[in-house]
């Protein structure tokens, strides 16, 4: 098989499955590991892949960010399954930080009004999805309102953040590698982050089984900085093992 019919195919089988492997890929086309890294750097000259942990991504599911509007449908049965596991990590009469994101904005939903709770958000929809519920002491941090993900990043943010010291931060993110750990596409995002899981006792977060495998430009922080991920039963289990084997627990519910 000549290089251009393997690039054809390494495109479509990382467009099919959201993902491709060194070891699988040289299996079935009959390569060598070092063809396929070669075929893989290739490609990600031309914009069609970007390279990932022993393998690669087709570029169209890493370089589109819809607003937060537009991502409420996307996988939106794996994100309550996760919001659903998440309540389980929920204190009893203390403080909790919930981070922007769809799986987040879920998870606000769902809390429940007898536990004492006090809630602290940067995010528009997670507040509004408490606001009106008597039982959740709500409070919102200030800042600059990014237009895609509704939520307050800069300097107000990162003074405030400062001032709190919660249980639980519950956090969302676009990409989790064991080189890179956690990811998200913009640098403000990113900080505001960071900054929430250095004010929490413990951090878990909420990622799809797209996130995994996936890297981004603004570096979040090492895994070791979350406590546990929680997961959707679709995950790629040989992902979850590079995750686990860098010393960050995943909790993945339904899963056999």
């Amino acid at each position: 098989m000549y290089a251009p019919e393997r690039h054809q195919r390494i495109v479509e089988r990382a467009r099919a499955q959201g993902r491709v492997d060194v070891k699988d890929l040289a299996e079935l086309l009959e390569v060598t590991p070092e063809t396929i890294r070669r075929d893989l750097t290739s490609l990600e000259r031309r914009g069609l892949v970007r390279r990932a942990h022993g393998g690669a991504i087709p570029v169209e599911r890493i370089t589109l960010h819809p607003g937060v509007g537009d991502r409420g449908g996307i996988n939106q049965a794996e994100k309550m399954v996760i919001a659903q596991a998440a309540l389980e990590e929920l204190p009893e009469n203390g403080s909790i930080m919930i981070d922007a994101g769809t799986s987040t904005i879920c998870l606000a939903e769902m809390l429940p009004t007898d536990r004492g709770l006090t809630v602290v958000t940067h995010s528009l929809p997670v507040a509004m999805a408490v606001a009106n519920r008597q039982g959740l002491d709500l409070h919102l941090l200030g800042g600059n309102i990014r237009s895609d993900s509704l939520a307050g990043v800069g300097t107000w943010t990162h003074q405030l953040i400062g001032m709190v010291s919660v249980d639980v931060a519950f956090i969302s993110i676009n990409g989790i590698t064991p080189e890179r750990g956690l990811t998200t596409h913009n640098m403000a995002e990113a900080a505001v982050k960071s900054a929430m899981i250095k004010s929490a006792r413990r951090s878990i977060l909420l990622a799809d089984h797209t996130k995994f495998g996936r890297e981004e430009f603004g570096r979040v922080a090492p895994l070791a900085a979350i406590d546990t991920i929680i997961t959707d039963p679709a995950v790629n289990a040989d992902l979850v093992r590079e995750v686990e084997a860098a010393g960050t627990e995943v909790f993945w519910p339904g899963r056999s």
